[in-house]
């Protein structure tokens, strides 16, 4: 019997393997991962998933060992990796807003630019991005790579790091001082150019990614579901612009309709009171699990 094709897929291993394998799960792939291997176990067949670093994936990726993966675009760009872009996707760990690369330096630093940094040294875990970075402002430094505790060494040790965030209140609890942004990353759905030539692969990467991208709409929205008399609808629809374009039924008693609607989470507080005072009876809100325009 003919050997059934698989998609070999990197699973990012660190700080985004928890939100990788939430999301993946809303998009209808369950992960397992055991601790005592790097094959995890996801209960579809036509996926082998590996667990890598995600600072190497998008170099697996580019040379054929995985089809595709996800990592963050940060790491793309420091390894230099030729690859396929499939999507962007925003899943971070402590906001929905992109991860930070940026230089920091102590809070009674003398440096205000990069400029300032011409003979000094700079602690880092992007090496590559931060030459980059320097040669664009035409600044000459020495640039070490950093194995951990990198914000510690920004006051002994160097004299600036450039460093992960996504908030800056780690920073600012270490007395530390943005300069100026390197790179805002997020996470980033590739492929291997081969791959992607492939017309199996490529349908079922597209396929991963129209889900991924469905799941992450939902989570920022709610569905609505209420009956009112058909004489109040249109007022109701009038006064009420976020309720636009919603499904309508005749429901068994003459007379009313129900409607039902997709809207931002964020505005339910205000929306249901405003409902309930049109005349709308039988509010329903609930969660959604993928959304795909």
């Amino acid at each position: 019997m003919k050997n059934k094709t698989k998609l070999r897929f990197g699973l990012p291993k660190g700080s985004l393997q928890e939100a990788t394998i939430e999301k993946m799960a809303k998009a209808g792939f369950n992960i397992q991962v055991s601790s005592r291997s790097y094959v995890p176990y996801v209960d579809d067949e036509e996926l082998e998933i590996r667990l890598i670093r995600a600072q190497e994936i998008s170099r697996y990726v580019e040379h054929g060992y995985l089809d595709c993966g996800i990592t963050g675009y940060d790491w793309i760009q420091e390894n230099n990796s030729k690859v396929h872009e499939v999507g962007e996707f925003l899943f971070s760990k402590a906001t929905r807003q992109p991860a930070r690369w940026v230089l920091a330096v102590p809070e009674n630093s003398p440096v205000q630019s990069a400029k300032d940094l011409q003979g000094k040294r700079i602690a880092t875990e992007v090496v590559g991005l931060t030459k980059r970075y320097l040669k664009k402002h035409g600044v000459k430094a020495e640039v070490e790579f950093s194995w951990g505790a990198t914000e510690f060494k920004a006051h002994e040790l160097v004299d600036a790091i450039v460093e992960l965030t996504e908030t800056g209140s780690s920073l600012r609890a270490n007395k530390l001082r943005i300069v100026d942004t390197l790179l805002s990353s997020t996470p980033r759905l590739i492929a291997n150019h081969v791959t992607w030539k492939d017309k199996w692969k490529r349908h079922k990467i597209e396929t991963m990614a129209l889900l991924l991208k469905g799941a992450l709409e939902a989570e920022a929205k709610v569905g609505l579901k209420m009956n009112i008399a058909e004489k109040n609808l249109a007022n109701l629809l009038q006064s009420l612009p976020a309720l636009r374009n919603p499904t309508i039924s005749n429901l068994s008693l003459k007379g009313w309709v129900a409607v039902e609607t997709i809207i931002d989470e964020h505005v339910v507080r205000e929306l249901i009171p405003q409902l309930k005072a049109a005349g709308a009876e039988g509010i329903i809100e609930y969660p959604l699990n993928k959304v795909v325009y």
